[in-house]
């Protein structure tokens, strides 16, 4: 099964990205992922369910310890791994 997560954290700061928002990305931008897609105001990932929630443990974990307040995310299925 492959799926799409989509997430952002709060809280927002305009002026300068907060570090929960950094170590977010960075867990994303390194996980064994593909089609990882990141932005000021939403950031969104496709892989294998494996990898896509293994990454969003991690994604959780970290963020939270890293000052964020909020994570919103959504998880969708959108196919099966090729075989």
């Amino acid at each position: 099964m492959r799926l799409r997560v989509e997430f952002t954290t709060e809280p927002f700061d305009l002026d300068e990205t907060p570090t929960h928002a950094v170590v977010a990305r960075e867990v994303i931008q390194t996980a064994e992922l593909d089609a990882v897609d990141v932005g000021p105001f939403g950031n969104t990932a496709e892989g294998g369910a494996d990898e896509v929630l293994t990454a969003v443990d991690a994604l959780l974990r970290r963020a939270l310890a890293s000052g964020a307040t909020r994570v919103s995310l959504q998880v969708n299925v959108i196919g099966e791994d090729a075989k």
